[in-house]
């Protein structure tokens, strides 16, 4: 028994080894095939990459490049030039097997790819060609430049500095042609050198010279032309030349200038965006490659309106253009095309030096207009004055859509001018009263043009409301000197008096008073009458006569209230004149129906 124990103890210790055995054998297995696993996909996934399946090779050699399957064997190919690519550059020995092959494809590919792209670009040079269409469809094989400029760029700099040419071209021709159509139908009837504000109307011009405007003042005034920077006739269709001449229409220039650079803003946009996809640039770059295609373009646009500016003489159409351009400047920003920034401000580089040139011009000829020449001289509104409210009320009410200082300095000059101007005119008036309804007159017009277009608390319509009221104010009591004079005198001395503590004084005075009373109780009613008919002649705005009028009779009413309150004192309350004084509010009532009603 014990030999046959032991037996079994050996056995079971020999057993035990061979499990120890076999386990290590099976985990060095396990290890070997974990590993072969391993390089099996990297070689597998190295293969694929190397390999070149015969639908690739069939689709570059046979396909037509607008087929969806070239596109999709174009992607394969460039995926595979660039993993062997990656493998060359770590010394994998199998890439030189399929170098030669994948080489021959990349050439087949760029010669059929750089045939296909020429051939859409020659495509926009076809005589009425709407180019928009080829080049919207280009977009379709974006793709096709991506792979020339990982594959070819020789190629690829050949595409675009042909695309850059044609555009150029197409983009200068059909500008040029446009802008000159666009100008024939022009107003014939433009302002010149010497439609100025300061200028007579009776000012005679040489024999040969052509006939004046129907109407100088038209160049001054707004009328519907400010509907050209509302937000619809903004961006409304272009002008179509052709279709105007038909109808025999004709437009101010800021509408010709609305219409061309609303084109221009478009076609740069959709140009700027196409380039920025296509030819896959962006900042700096995408902006040079923008301006490669449109440099001739924006040259000619800039060198026609400097030279149509230099003889512009229209204050009001250049000022619109300004406004159209800071308006497109905003357009194009919400659009995200920062590509005209450049051109926007050089167009206004040359439209503000001509604008401030153009009001200069006419500050000095309101500043140099001797009243002496004007002819035949009246207390109605004066021309030069209406022209002057017209213009300065039109530039206000643009200039409020997007505010400007440099305006508004400049219409304070002009403001000056013509306030010494009206202030120098009046004083060719022989009388105090003619110069105040003179003045009245012209500050009452150019508030009232003023107040139609511009803001009520604007800088003008406040300054002539002040002078108006100041004037009127004067004109109140040189109206009511005559009639009432001795009144308004023994008045004022009487409160004096009073003041100082002198009322004693008073007592001499009742030959004084008594005549007063009597004199005002016989003659008011006729002088209030002779007073009324007075201003309603005097004043071409009724409404004007009318409140000069009431503050004339408020005038009047507060200046007896304060003559009564004159003869309550001790010293003058005994006096027997006193019964024939008319009641305050008798008279209140007996004014009350001089009060003219329109």
């Amino acid at each position: 028994m014990e030999q046959m124990l032991g037996a079994f103890q050996s056995d079971l210790s020999s057993i035990s080894s061979e499990i120890r055995t076999l386990q290590e054998q099976s985990g060095a297995m396990n290890i070997r095939l974990r590993n072969r696993q391993a390089v099996r996909g990297k070689l597998g996934e190295l293969v694929d990459g190397l390999v070149v399946p015969s639908a690739l090779v069939t689709a570059i050699l046979e396909a037509p490049v607008t087929e969806p399957r070239f596109l999709e064997q174009l992607q394969e190919l460039d995926a595979k030039a660039a993993a062997v690519r990656e493998q060359e550059a770590r010394g994998t020995a199998a890439c030189a097997d399929v170098r030669g092959v994948l080489d021959r494809l990349r050439v087949k590919a760029v010669t059929k790819i750089r045939e296909f792209i020429l051939q859409k670009i020659y495509s926009f040079r076809k005589p009425m060609t709407n180019y928009q269409i080829p080049q919207t469809a280009l977009l379709k094989y974006r793709f096709f430049y991506q792979f020339l400029l990982g594959n070819e760029r020789a190629t690829a700099k050949e595409i675009r500095d042909e695309y850059v040419e044609t555009l150029s071209k197409i983009y200068l021709s059909y500008y040029r042609s446009y802008l000159g159509r666009l100008m024939k139908v022009q107003y014939e009837e433009v302002a010149e050198k010497d439609d100025l504000m300061g200028v007579e109307d009776t000012a005679k011009k040489g024999f040969f010279s052509k006939p004046s405007l129907r109407s100088r003042n038209t160049i001054f005034t707004l009328g519907t032309r400010g509907s050209v920077i509302s937000p619809t006739e903004l961006e409304a269709p272009i002008l179509v030349p052709h279709t105007a001449q038909r109808g025999e229409q004709r437009y101010p220039f800021e509408a010709l200038f609305r219409s061309q650079h609303y084109a221009l803003l478009d076609n740069s946009c959709r140009e700027y965006l196409f380039i920025c996809e296509f030819f896959i640039v962006s900042g700096p770059a995408a902006l040079d490659l923008f301006h490669a295609v449109m440099h001739r373009t924006l040259t000619m646009t800039l060198k026609h309106l400097e030279s149509y500016l230099t003889d512009c003489y229209d204050a009001i159409a250049v000022f619109l253009c300004i406004h159209i351009v800071l308006r497109f400047r905003n357009i194009a920003a919400k659009r995200d095309v920062p590509a005209l920034d450049r051109y926007w401000e050089q167009v206004l580089a040359l439209l503000w030096p001509r604008f401030e040139l153009i009001l200069e011009m006419n500050v000095q000829s309101v500043r140099s207009t001797d009243p002496q020449r004007l002819g035949g001289l009246d207390t109605r509104p004066h021309y030069i004055t209406r022209r002057y409210a017209e213009f300065s009320s039109a530039l206000v009410s643009i200039n409020q859509t997007i505010p400007s200082e440099r305006t508004m300095h400049l219409l304070g000059q002009l403001q000056v001018e013509v306030e010494n101007f009206v202030l120098r005119v009046a004083a060719e008036f022989s009388s105090r009263k003619e110069q105040l309804v003179f003045l009245i007159n012209n500050y009452d017009m150019m508030l009232g043009v003023l107040m139609e277009r511009a803001a009520d608390d604007s800088k003008e319509v406040e300054s002539f409301q002040q002078l108006l009221n100041a004037r009127t104010q004067e004109f109140i009591e040189e109206l009511l000197s005559p009639p009432f004079g001795g009144l308004v005198a023994f008045v004022k001395e009487a409160e004096a008096l009073i003041e100082r503590g002198q009322a004693e004084r008073l007592r001499g005075e009742e030959a004084r008073v008594t005549q007063l009373i009597r004199g005002f109780g016989s003659s008011w009613k006729s002088s209030v009458e002779s007073l009324s008919q007075d201003v309603m002649r005097s004043f071409t705005n009724f409404r004007n006569g009318t409140s000069i009028i009431q503050g004339a009779l408020t005038q009047l009413i507060q200046l007896y209230h304060r003559f009564h309150r004159v003869l309550s004192q001790p010293q003058l309350r005994a006096l027997p004149a006193r019964a024939e004084l008319i009641n305050i509010h008798h008279l209140m009532v007996e004014l009350k129906k001089h009060k003219p009603n329109f």
